[in-house]
């Protein structure tokens, strides 16, 4: 029986295949081992510019120091105004802060807002709602002003005068000797023509705006003229309160009206008189044809149609020549 003495020869001997075997699988991965740091004799790689991209990271930092600066560094003195003077403090660029002087915001120019150091787009904002009618009537409504930042406010505050106009209501009499005593003048009531007016002459009474303007004048065009002031409450759409307001500052200067002639005109330049329509336009077209010309505007109250309002509001309007 075998010893373990002489099998182990057996496990430590190889044939001539297992040995060649044993030494390829050693040379492959010492291959593997290697070649990583093979690729770069083989395979070059592409450059890169990084310096437009360094450029861009340095160009962002510098606008972000110059954001700091501008809303932060700000040098401020003991009264929270900003000094006008460079401080030694810092080494950076200050925000421009302009000339400071007495101004009141109603009358300053655009010129004279940037001379304070207001932006000019700022200050232009500022002319338009002057011209549009805003005005400043406290120091503290520059604070209402678009676009100025709190710091300018606070700067420029202490240089507002505001000039208080006098109201021009009274007027002065002479009452006695070294006395000045003064009385209310008197509105003066304006009055409209309203045969002659036109849009923006009624737009000037009190309630009646473009829409009620423009009517008033469409009917007036239609009827051939106002010949009394009430016919203008019959102007559609024309509240019966409006009307009051404004009547007693109407008036009529020449109540000459457009006539139209009964005895040629057709039934279509008949119908289109607001106070004729159809029905008493074709009245009349079938009387004519039926018994001839009138003689007399009296003649139409024949017709059972024409009552005697009727009749009264239209006989200014009507001729037979």
């Amino acid at each position: 029986m075998p010893t373990p003495k002489n099998h182990l020869p057996q496990y430590l001997s190889f044939t001539r295949k297992e040995r060649i075997g044993i030494i390829a699988v050693l040379f492959l991965i010492l291959f593997f081992i290697i070649l990583p740091f093979l690729f770069p004799f083989f395979i070059k790689s592409k450059l890169v510019d990084h310096s437009a991209f360094e450029k861009e990271i340095a160009a962002l930092q510098i606008k972000e120091q110059d954001s700091i600066i501008t809303y932060t560094n700000i040098d401020y003195n003991e009264n929270n105004f900003r000094n006008n003077e460079p401080s030694s403090k810092n080494n950076y660029n200050k925000v421009p802060k302009g000339e400071l002087f007495y101004f009141d915001p109603n009358t300053l120019t655009v010129t004279d807002w940037v001379k304070l150091g207001v932006k000019e787009k700022t200050a232009a904002t500022i002319k338009n709602y002057i011209v549009k009618g805003g005005s400043f009537s406290k120091p503290e409504d520059i604070a209402k002003i678009w676009g100025l930042h709190a710091d300018e406010i606070t700067r420029l505050l202490p240089y507002v005068r505001i000039e208080i106009k006098q109201r021009n209501d009274f007027k002065k009499i002479e009452n006695a000797p070294g006395v000045k005593a003064y009385v209310k003048t008197k509105n003066i009531i304006i009055t409209v023509d309203i045969n002659e007016a036109d849009t923006s002459a009624l737009i000037a009474l009190p309630g009646i705006g473009s829409k009620l303007a423009s009517r008033i004048i469409a009917f007036r065009d239609k009827l051939g003229g106002f010949y009394k002031v009430v016919q203008v409450a019959e102007t559609f759409a024309l509240p019966d309160s409006t009307f009051q307001k404004i009547k007693d500052k109407l008036v009529i200067s020449n109540n000459e009206v457009k006539k139209i002639n009964i005895n040629l005109a057709t039934i279509d330049e008949l119908k289109i008189h607001p106070y004729l329509r159809y029905n008493l336009a074709n009245a009349i077209i079938q009387y004519r044809n039926q018994h001839g010309n009138f003689s007399s505007v009296n003649d139409i109250k024949k017709m059972v149609f024409f009552t005697d309002d009727i009749f009264d509001k239209l006989v200014p309007y009507l001729s037979v020549k």
